[in-house]
């Protein structure tokens, strides 16, 4: 990247940072070009991007996006690193990320930023596992709705049994 560029790329990756539901930076050490172009693919069918950034046009950015120390730290910011941003649903590149590495054993979590928190790697990779929001919000209605259905199944029956009581009882009369 040219000299000139680089204010340029500081500038538009700090309104994509602050635009952004989730990030998270990834060690993709020992990826080759065929499986990152197959995790960028994987990833653009949800929304999300990945790009490879220098360390220090990130943290240039971080900085004026506000985003957390933890995450500009030297520690984190060393080493290669690519960034996944996304501006939809903030768990679902992690579990691509996830399913990925499970397959090839590569990339390895960072940190990022979820919804606005810090997550370390041991966080990023228990979200990761965790159902989509909402597969969490058909099951959290299941929840709710089961004891109704119960209850109005015990109704239902106690109705049955009435009816078939009052039918006896006028077949004898009748």
């Amino acid at each position: 990247m040219k000299k000139s560029e680089k204010p340029l790329f500081v500038q538009n990756l700090t309104e994509h940072l602050k635009t952004a539901t989730s990030f998270v930076l990834v060690d993709y050490t020992g990826l080759t070009v065929k499986m990152q172009q197959e995790l960028k693919k994987r990833l653009r069918e949800i929304g999300a991007d990945m790009s490879i950034v220098k360390n220090t046009l990130f943290k240039r950015a971080g900085v004026e996006a506000k985003v957390s120390e933890e995450t500009l730290s030297d520690t984190v910011l060393s080493g290669p690193t690519a960034l996944v941003i996304t501006e939809n649903d903030p768990i679902a590149p992690l579990q691509i990320l996830h399913k990925f590495a499970k397959e090839f054993e590569l990339p390895h979590f960072k940190v990022g930023i979820i919804d606005g928190s810090f997550r370390d790697k041991l966080a990023l990779e228990k979200l990761a596992t965790l159902p989509s929001k909402e597969i969490l919000y058909a099951q959290t209605v299941g929840a709710l709705a089961s004891p109704m259905y119960g209850l109005v199944s015990t109704l239902q029956g106690n109705i049955q049994k009435l009816l078939y009581i009052l039918k006896e009882k006028s077949r004898m009369t009748g």
